[in-house]
């Protein structure tokens, strides 16, 4: 196989960044474009210098050359995607979250499974850059046994603005962005078996919660303090950044502003910056969130290629989505 073909299928507003990125890694092809929308085709067409647009799913799949689907389209459309691409026999790799029910999450996972195919959810905050040196101190036991975390994502950003459907969603920020910090608490202190959350609605316009916090129990003495708010009024503004601090019975990892790592042991403060690599097409403050895309979808091809599941498989993903579900209901039981 010379290159891997990609087609990719939603055109909107967050799928710019997965075409950028594809068109910068080695031996992928861009090989098919689809939206129902012929605009957003022909102009993705011209713009990624891709021969191939189609409006329908199916006529993309039959027209073969393709060796992977990259589903970008909101999460109410990727079951029904998700299962025909798993039939026509393609790897699927599928934007989070990996759908707003767990039935259409573990049929996703299942459908795969059967059509014997590869199946990964794009999570990509645990391949921002900072996350993985933080990844890295742990497994290489710089603070000893971690017993606590918190994960953070607080701003008064206006994430309506490019995607105005979030306003209407009855569930908002656990399943868009809090699914992210999740998997992240995940990667860092492993699998939790028990959440319990609180949420908020402060935005008066929107439909869903634009604030919650969840406290996890990971098992051994193990918590972490997971929380996330769209209505956070802070000078200055830390978005797009995540800040974490991880403590453990030999010392501290602190991820703060500005991409600031501090590993501080007894007396012994080590600080290192952290920054996002810039790509020609990343802008500011977005540099973080466009990197890991492109590390994501690097990842994805090393593991095609070597014939593993992915980090961020459909099967691990599920965890994620399972934790999302269990925080939403204990805040209900809470209400």
């Amino acid at each position: 196989m010379s290159k891997v073909r990609i087609g990719v299928v939603g055109l909107g507003f967050f799928a710019q960044n997965q075409l950028e990125a594809w068109r910068v890694i080695e031996g992928v092809e861009i090989a098919a474009v689809c939206d129902r929308d012929p605009a957003k085709v022909e102009a993705a067409r011209q713009r990624y210098g891709v021969e191939r647009g189609y409006t329908d799913v199916a006529e993309m799949l039959s027209d073969g050359g393709i060796d992977a689907v990259d589903v970008a389209t909101t999460p109410p459309s990727h079951r029904a995607i998700v299962e025909q691409v798993a039939r026509a026999g393609k790897a699927v790799i599928c934007q989070k979250p990996m759908a707003e029910t767990l039935e259409d999450a573990r049929a996703m996972v299942e459908a795969c499974r059967r059509a014997g195919v590869s199946f990964t959810v794009h999570e990509n905050f645990r391949f921002q850059r900072p996350m993985r040196e933080v990844a890295g101190l742990l497994r290489d036991g710089a603070i000893g046994e971690p017993f606590f975390a918190r994960i953070s994502f607080r701003t008064p950003y206006d994430v309506f603005a490019n995607q105005p459907y979030l306003a209407t969603e009855s569930r908002f920020i656990i399943l868009d962005l809090g699914i992210h910090l999740l998997d992240l608490a995940r990667c860092f202190m492993g699998d939790a078996r028990d959440v319990s959350c609180w949420t908020k609605r402060v935005n008066p316009k929107i439909r869903g919660e634009d604030v919650a916090t969840m406290v996890l129990d990971h098992g051994g003495g193990r918590t972490s303090i997971v929380d996330c708010s769209y209505a956070t009024h802070q000078v200055p503004d830390p978005w797009p950044q995540t800040i974490v601090i991880i403590e453990g019975t030999e010392g501290t990892i602190s991820l703060e502003a500005d991409y600031r790592l501090h590993l501080t042991r007894g007396a012994e403060i080590t600080t290192r910056h952290v920054p996002p690599p810039a790509w020609p097409w990343s802008k500011l403050p977005l540099d973080i969130i466009q990197d890991s895309v492109v590390a994501l979808q690097k990842h994805w091809v090393e593991s095609y290629l070597a014939g593993r599941p992915a980090e961020t498989s459909g099967e691990d993903n599920l965890k994620v989505v399972e934790l999302v579900h269990a925080a939403y209901a204990d805040a209900e039981r809470r209400r």
